[in-house]
């Protein structure tokens, strides 16, 4: 039950960042990726973002962290961000957004297995391993073939879904290790360790050393622009936000929503292609994360975290990402 005492316009407003700003995300990080290196683009986003973060929460009252944060950060931040949105955005170079999107949502999914094989969170019951099996089949429907010039590519498309794997891994992880008293510290120094993973993956990949400024659209600055205040800052503190005031069955709504918002403006403003073999893809995905959500919410056994920054208040409650 929400709090009485909270407006709910608030909790509204809260809901639609999460569900249209999330959703717009891989729009957005096409448009960075089209003159900007992925893993330098997806860094900056996160160091800006963290800093910015850990500023604020910093001059609200929170203390400062112990070094076994910085530690546990870096852990989850190499899982969150560097595997799991580093991949995105290395993926959507051959992947258009709507369909990343589509495969990304599968992160419920693989919290349910995982949760249930190395967290202790219980044995699925019938509803969700049904949602895994149709799931695991609309991801198949997706990457499989299709019209030549429409089909997904299939090496994009595997990496999505590590990264998808990542993404819960990481979430389902954060729960266990220590993370300090204040929620916005804990999500500031999650996106601030990733995006320094990132950076330096940027280095080893060799994207610095071809690096020109110069030839970095102002689309794809506004775009990364966009993704700090919008997708990282916004969107990111308002679902931590919802998930103090909200069911976490109804905030995790964000895994079926974000999908359709991605196909949608991948479509509108992206000139992103949608063939009925992606419509089916989609129906039978976003199905079967129903299914899962649903059936978790009805269990009493621990509750499943399908956020990207799982470790807020357990964390941040990515999507998004992330």
């Amino acid at each position: 039950m929400t709090t009485p005492a909270v407006p709910r316009s608030r909790i509204y407003l809260a809901f639609a960042a999460v569900y249209l700003l999330w959703g717009s995300t891989y729009l957005g990080m096409r448009f960075a990726l089209e003159t900007m290196p992925p893993f330098f683009a997806a860094g900056g986003r996160f160091v800006i973002a963290g800093a910015l973060l850990y500023v604020i929460a910093r001059r609200s009252g929170a203390q400062p962290p112990a070094r076994v944060h910085w530690r546990a950060s870096f852990v989850v931040g190499s899982l969150l961000f560097l595997a799991g949105n580093g991949g995105i955005m290395w993926a959507e170079l051959t992947v258009p957004s709507g369909p990343a999107a589509l495969i990304v949502a599968t992160v419920p999914l693989w919290m349910a297995l995982l949760g249930w094989l190395f967290f202790g969170n219980g044995r699925p019951g019938f509803r969700a391993f049904a949602g895994l099996a149709i799931g695991f089949a609309g991801v198949v429907l997706l990457i499989g073939p299709g019209e030549i010039e429409h089909q997904v590519n299939p090496v994009g498309a595997l990496v999505l879904v590590f990264s998808a794997f990542a993404w819960a891994t990481g979430s389902l992880l954060s729960r266990r290790l220590p993370a300090p008293p204040s929620a916005l510290l804990g999500a500031a120094m999650n996106l601030f360790a990733g995006g320094v993973l990132l950076l330096i993956a940027s280095l080893l990949a060799g994207e610095w050393g071809s690096l020109r400024l110069e030839t970095f659209s102002l689309k794809s600055w506004l775009a990364v622009g966009y993704l700090v205040v919008f997708g990282s800052i916004l969107g990111f503190t308002s679902y931590i936000w919802l998930l103090k005031v909200v069911p976490p069955n109804r905030v995790a709504t964000y895994a079926y929503v974000n999908p359709v918002v991605a196909v949608f403006l991948g479509w509108a403003l992206g000139g992103e292609v949608f063939t009925p073999q992606m419509l089916a893809a989609a129906a039978v995905i976003v199905t079967a994360v129903v299914l899962i959500t649903s059936a978790t919410a009805s269990r009493s056994a621990p509750r499943l975290n399908l956020s990207p920054a799982a470790r807020v208040p357990q964390t941040g409650e990515s999507p998004s990402t992330v």
